[in-house]
């Protein structure tokens, strides 16, 4: 009896002591869009991943970010956006008892799945907007001011100002945390100075596109790119696939040094321009030669009258040449006459 006693005190030990895994939180819904980043209670987001109740999701100043709950409710979260998902109430065929989201900042879609209009709420901090089996864009910005585009439905904003009604679709209601707020009327693009900020109501705007299923409401409501915003070029973020591992690349190998051209040598300088030939000189005329002395006249026989008559320059020219003639022969004397 002891002995059984003593084994019960260890084994009530043993259970109270010893660790037990954690229940895991209940998955209320799923991300199927995430473009660029958004976060929630574990970190980065991407599509597939469950999100949970009480988990807060926040996108980036260009992110998105599209989930679908159990009932088939979606919320499109646009960039720069902060948004808590606080109470979810299902029963056993998954449908919504109680659906409650508080809204901080940012820009949102709202499509009312299959649970009944009164199990929505959405808290923001200028009011609550109560569901009437709906689709409609809301928009907070930094100081509270919250805008509510109704796209199909019956929405009701009620404020520390009142409650407003819309029933029309593209009708609009500004509310300001302190209880003011406008009449319900068409939205135009005023909107956008009335609210200070030209990235409001992006999906309306078009400056942020949904995917389908989301976008099906989406006429602009005379909105349609007022603005053109360039963060649409944001990527999206789909969960990557585990890698296979890969066998390790070989070695690459190592590169052959390439010897360094040699520099160009520098141009050679312009060759002299090749002298022209000298034209041929002139052949020398050969000079033209002298004419042969003409023989003298033989002598005549001596004939003492024409003696006187001899033209004297006759025997004058040439008188060195024949003076050696004339003395061999006797010569002349001074008178023209042969001395004896």
């Amino acid at each position: 009896m002891t002995w059984m006693r003593g084994a019960a005190i260890v084994a009530l030990s043993l259970s109270l002591f010893s660790p037990r895994p954690l229940v895991a939180a209940e998955a209320i819904g799923e991300a199927v869009r995430i473009k660029t980043e958004v976060t929630g209670a574990g970190g980065t987001l991407a599509v597939t991943d469950p999100v949970h109740r009480n988990e807060k999701i926040s996108t980036s100043p260009d992110g998105l970010g599209q989930f679908v709950f159990k009932d088939g409710t979606k919320l499109a979260v646009g960039w720069g956006s902060s948004v808590t998902l606080d109470k979810f109430v299902f029963d056993d065929s998954d449908t919504v008892k109680r659906l409650s989201i508080k809204a901080a900042k940012g820009t949102f879609r709202w499509i009312s799945g299959s649970s009944k209009s009164s199990a929505y709420e959405i808290l923001t901090p200028a009011g609550t907007i109560g569901v009437r089996g709906t689709a409609f864009d809301f928009y907070i910005d930094r100081d509270g001011t919250t805008a509510v585009v109704l796209l199909s439905g019956a929405v009701g904003f009620c404020g520390p100002g009142g409650c407003r009604q819309l029933t029309k679709r593209c009708d609009c209601v500004v509310a300001k945390p302190n209880g003011r707020m406008t009449n319900p009327g068409r939205v135009n693009q005023s909107i956008f100075k009335t609210l200070g900020n030209n990235r409001a109501l992006p999906f309306l705007s078009g400056n942020q596109q949904l995917s389908t299923g989301f976008g099906r409401f989406v006429t602009g409501c005379g909105l349609s790119k007022a603005v053109s915003d360039p963060a649409q070029t944001a990527p999206e973020r789909n969960r990557p696939e585990r890698p296979t591992p890969a066998a390790p690349a070989p070695p690459a190998p190592t590169p052959v040094a390439q010897n360094e051209p040699d520099p160009p040598a520098p141009p050679s300088p312009p060759a002299a321009p090749t002298p022209q030939a000298e034209p041929p000189d002139t052949p020398t005329v050969p000079d033209k030669p002298d004419e042969p002395d003409k023989p003298d006249k033989p002598d005549k026989p001596d004939k003492g009258h024409h003696h006187g008559k001899h033209d004297r320059h006759d025997h004058d020219r040439d008188d060195d040449h024949h003076d050696g003639d004339r003395r061999g022969r006797g010569g002349w004397d001074g008178g023209g006459r042969h001395q004896r």
